[in-house]
């Protein structure tokens, strides 16, 4: 099923290695990619069509990942999209404020290839499964 991922990452390698893994699980698949917070906001009051994630990374230059995720959550019309915190921060108490203020999960930015395709496919499959 053809799905629109949004990632939110300063990191050329991350973005890179994100897209290839959300094509390789089924090439209808599509990436939007922005490497700033503010450029994310951008690209959200602009798309035709919603994206149905949105992977934003924690640390990046400017806009923070939480700063991004309340913004992102102060517009109605994108309060329903799941936000997947993507980073490779651990700290219980950052993850558990970025729950709070609205993120759907935390993901711990695999470095295997393989580990990453399978970390995306389930959280599409959770997605797919609860809409059923």
């Amino acid at each position: 099923m053809e799905k629109t991922l949004l990632i939110i990452d300063d990191d050329a390698d991350d973005i890179e290695m994100f897209c290839d893994a959300v094509q390789e699980i089924d090439e209808r698949n599509h990436c939007l990619i922005a490497t700033t917070g503010k450029e994310a906001l951008q690209i959200l009051h602009s798309c035709l069509k919603k994206p149905d994630y949105i992977f934003l990374d924690l640390n990046m230059p400017q806009m923070g990942g939480k700063q991004c995720l309340r913004e992102i959550k102060q517009y109605k019309q994108f309060q329903d999209i799941p936000v997947i915190i993507y980073s490779t921060s651990k700290y219980k108490k950052e993850i558990d404020e970025i729950l709070e203020i609205g993120a759907t999960m935390f993901l711990t930015k695999p470095t295997i290839f393989t580990e990453l395709k399978t970390a995306i496919l389930e959280i599409i499959e959770k997605k797919l499964e609860s809409t059923e």
